[in-house]
C-alpha cells in the first residue's frame, strides 16, 4: 500500500498558514483515538511544541511514547481535569492554537453535559484571557444534525439544520455536542473568539474493533442489519486528523464549520459483507427502515406509557438519523483546508479489518 504525501505544507515557511513549528499547541483528549493522531501529526510536520492534555485516569501512555519517538522536549504532558478553572488555565497559558477533542462519552446526559459543555466552558474562559490565541478548533460530531425534514438519500452537508431534538432522540453525546458547538459560537460573539468547527464523520481504524453502530445493532442477541443500502459517512482516523490539524492552521476560514468524511463512502451492505469475509462469520437479519422506524415508534411510545420503565433508547428520531439514508460531502473540507484523504478507502477498510480480526482473536 502506497501511503500519499502529506496534505500539509511547510507551516514555518508557508503563507497559508497562521502558526509555525515554534508556537505552542495544546490538543485536549491527547490520548484518545482521534487526539493522539492529531498529536503524531503535529510532531510529524515539525511542531515542537505540542502540549498534550490528558486526564490522570485516561492514562497518557501513547503520548509518552511519541515523546519517547519525537523527543522529550517537543512533547508537554499535561496530566488535569478540564473540570477545574486552573487546570485549564495551566494548559491554555502561552498557546498559539487549541485543537479540542476531550469530551464526554458517558451514558448519560448529565455526565456529557458535565464532561462536554462545562468542561469547554471552563476551557474557554482560561484562552481567552490569553493574547497568543490564534484558532481555537472544536471537534463536533456529524450527528449533531436533524434530517427530520430532508427525504432519504438526501445530500447532509454543512447547512443541515442542527437537531435541537437529542434530549427527545434520547442521544446524550449528540447534545453535549451541541451544547459544546452553541458555547463556541457565544464566546466567538462575546470575547471575540477565533474559531472553527470539524464535524467527523464516523471514525474507524486500528484501535477501534467494533462494528460501528451505523451498520446495525446486536442489543437482541442476533445482529440486525439496520443499514442495509445506506452511506456509510466514515472517515479513518489519519485522515481525520489531518484535517483537524489543517483547520487549525489554514488561514482565511475563521468562523467556518466543516464537515469531515472521507471519498469512496462505502454502503452498509458492502461493509458488513466485507467485515463478514475478513474478520468473522455471524448470523446477521437485514430489516429494512420503516419496520425498525415502526418497531422504534412503538418502543418511545412504551416507555412513556411505563413511564420510563424501558428508557427511549430506540425512537424515530434516532432511527432516522442513523438509518435513513442520507448522501454525504467532503467538498467544504477539501476547499477550504485544501485537504485530500491521505489513505484511501480500500486500504483504509484493510487496516481495520486486520485490526478487528486480531482483536478477535485475542478474545
Amino acid at each position: 500500500m502506497t501511503t500519499p504525501e502529506s496534505n500539509l505544507a511547510r507551516p514555518g515557511n508557508n503563507d497559508e498558514f497562521i502558526a509555525g513549528f515554534g508556537d505552542t499547541v495544546l490538543v485536549t483528549g491527547a490520548n484518545g483515538f482521534i487526539g493522539s493522531r492529531v498529536v503524531r501529526t503535529l510532531l510529524r510536520e515539525g511542531f515542537e511544541r505540542v502540549r498534550c492534555f490528558t486526564r490522570p485516569a485516561s492514562g497518557s501512555h501513547l503520548v509518552e511514547a511519541m515523546a519517547g519517538e519525537f523527543g522529550a522536549s517537543r512533547v508537554e504532558i499535561v496530566r488535569g481535569n478540564l473540570l477545574s478553572r486552573t487546570d485549564c488555565r495551566d494548559a491554555a497559558a502561552g498557546v498559539s492554537i487549541v485543537y479540542h477533542l476531550a469530551a464526554g462519552t458517558d451514558k448519560t446526559f448529565p455526565g456529557c453535559v458535565l464532561n462536554s459543555v462545562v468542561t469547554t466552558r471552563n476551557l474557554l474562559d482560561a484562552v481567552v484571557l490569553g493574547k497568543e490565541l490564534k484558532r481555537f478548533v472544536n471537534v463536533s460530531s456529524l450527528s449533531v444534525y436533524s434530517n427530520a425534514n430532508m427525504k432519504r438519500g438526501a445530500l447532509m452537508d454543512e447547512t443541515c439544520e442542527l437537531d435541537r431534538q437529542c434530549a427527545e432522540r434520547h442521544d446524550p453525546y449528540a447534545y453535549a455536542k451541541l451544547g459544546q458547538d452553541d458555547l463556541v459560537l457565544e464566546y466567538a460573539r462575546t470575547a471575540g473568539l477565533p474559531y472553527v468547527i470539524v464535524r467527523p464523520g464516523v471514525t474507524f481504524g486500528p484501535g477501534k474493533a467494533t462494528i460501528p453502530g451505523r451498520i446495525g445493532n446486536g442489543t437482541f442477541g442476533v445482529f440486525l442489519h439496520l443499514g442495509l443500502s445506506n452511506r456509510m459517512p466514515l472517515t479513518y482516523v489519519e485522515n481525520c486528523a489531518e484535517a483537524i490539524v489543517l483547520a487549525g492552521l489554514r488561514k482565511g476560514i475563521e468562523g467556518q464549520v466543516i464537515n469531515i468524511v472521507d471519498d469512496d463512502l462505502p454502503r452498509s451492505r458492502e461493509f458488513l459483507r466485507l467485515y463478514k469475509q475478513q474478520v468473522r462469520k455471524f448470523a446477521s437479519i437485514p430489516v429494512p427502515y420503516p419496520v425498525f422506524s415502526l418497531f422504534s415508534r412503538m418502543w418511545e411510545r412504551y416507555s412513556q406509557w411505563s413511564g420510563g420503565q424501558l428508557p427511549p433508547v430506540f425512537n424515530p428520531r434516532a432511527c432516522a438519523v442513523y438509518y435513513k439514508g442520507n448522501e454525504y460531502s467532503n467538498q467544504k473540507a477539501k476547499d477550504q483546508l485544501g485537504w485530500r484523504p491521505k489513505v484511501a478507502m480500500s486500504d483504509a477498510l484493510q487496516r481495520y479489518f486486520l485490526h478487528a480480526r486480531d482483536a478477535a482473536g485475542a478474545r
